[in-house]
């Protein structure tokens, strides 16, 4: 069965064809700028070199003809005819509680995953673009849905819940959903399977660690908190996302600065995080050049980042009543030696115990860096959240055609 995979945003669409027999990506790619100049497809087949296509690409229907017209080409596709295309999966940001599950795309879903759209008005509409656009170009070809927020939706109530009016939660499902699934998800798996043993006896701590960044507890496979809440806002300090802070901070900024609700929201998801404490870049790498070269702002961005990571790991592990195995993973966590030996450096006493040689030679591969004698287990794990979606688009499918039969 082969599927394609599709990550609608606003102005893009990011892709990946599935072999799922041997759970292989034959290509991926994607469509920047849609709906304005300079629109381009960037396409790289798994075995031959990639190549780039300019044009005018006005809607998210006109960048699925792209990348259907890409797939099939002679010279730089991966299939003769779109038949051959036995699903789509779709990366879906919000399923609020309708959706615990991965579900196989309906008319009943499409009105479910409408009332989605206040939850995640920035993310889910384009995600529903996407759908639609599958649907008018790939008529007939089966498509599912797959959440960010469905893996966090076993959380107990005592973890989800706000300290608000109930009736708020009742009327405007106003609860903690986090964010991150699928990768959360993916690596929890990859480390249960590194150590020999099911998710299902292990504790977990899953670090996504990207722009935007969330960790998660995951306790015998199911994830019983998650630092980001009703929005990906909350939690971590981030690229430019502030993360925790007094509510009472914003309400106070507001009134003496006289920002709208538009700019207040600006403010907290576009201009904080570390962009915002060194006024210089959202980039760790870039803070962590200029702390080297003296910075203040700069080195202290960074030692705030890892400060708040330090915190939510340590009280992760009190949440479990201790952990197996601890994750990095996303941009930072994979590619970031230093971050990781900073926000674990006053952990020790709890049982992490990272090995300086192994933790520095590990970037952007799958490797254990804690110490031999470490209690804990430490591991960076390379996420794949299109193979996530590929494999539960598989699922869904194969279960519809058990079904039929």
């Amino acid at each position: 069965m082969k599927i394609l995979v599709i990550n609608a945003g606003s102005s893009s669409i990011k892709y990946q064809l599935f072999d799922m027999e041997e759970e292989k990506a034959l290509a991926k790619g994607n469509v920047a700028r849609i709906g304005m100049s300079g629109a381009v497809l960037t396409h790289k087949p798994f075995d031959r070199p990639e190549t780039k296509i300019s044009g005018e690409i006005l809607d998210h229907i006109m960048a699925i003809e792209y990348v259907v017209s890409i797939l099939l080409s002679p010279n730089h596709g991966v299939i003769k005819d779109k038949s051959e295309i036995n699903a789509i999966g779709h990366r879906f940001v919000h399923g609020g509680e309708y959706f615990e599950d991965s579900v196989l795309i309906t008319d009943e879903v499409m009105v479910q995953l409408r009332k989605c759209i206040d939850l995640a008005p920035l993310h889910n509409p384009h995600n529903l673009r996407g759908i639609n656009a599958c649907s008018k170009i790939m008529e007939g070809i089966p498509q599912a849905a797959v959440f960010d927020t469905a893996m966090h939706l076993k959380m107990p109530p005592k973890a989800y819940m706000y300290g608000l009016p109930y009736k708020l939660y009742k009327k405007y499902s106003i609860r903690r959903y986090g964010f991150h699934g699928t990768s959360h998800y993916y690596v929890s798996c990859r480390a249960a399977d590194i150590l020999g043993k099911p998710r299902e006896q292990l504790r977990i701590i899953t670090a996504h660690l990207g722009n935007g960044a969330s960790i998660a507890a995951i306790d015998k496979g199911i994830s019983v908190d998650t630092s980001m809440g009703f929005t990906p806002l909350e939690g971590l300090v981030m690229g430019t996302r502030c993360g925790d802070v007094d509510p009472a901070i914003i309400l106070h900024v507001m009134a003496r600065e006289e920002l709208t609700l538009h700019e207040a929201n600006t403010l907290l998801n576009k201009h904080s995080g570390l962009l915002g404490i060194s006024g210089i870049s959202s980039d760790m790498k870039d803070l962590m050049e200029e702390a080297e070269a003296g910075s203040k702002k700069a080195a202290l961005a960074v030692e705030v980042y890892c400060y708040r990571l330090m915190k939510y790991i340590a009280a992760y592990t009190g949440v479990m009543g201790g952990c197996d195995a601890l994750v990095f993973t996303g941009g930072i966590g994979e590619n970031a030696p230093s971050i990781r030996a900073q926000s674990l450096a006053d952990l020790e006493f709890m049982g992490y115990k990272i090995d300086e040689d192994k933790n520095n030679s590990v970037v952007r591969i799958e490797a254990e860096i804690s110490a031999d004698d470490s209690p804990i287990k430490c591991f960076v794990v390379p996420t794949n959240e299109e193979l996530v979606i590929a494999r539960d688009t598989y699922r869904t499918v194969s279960e519809l055609n058990e079904k039929q039969n």
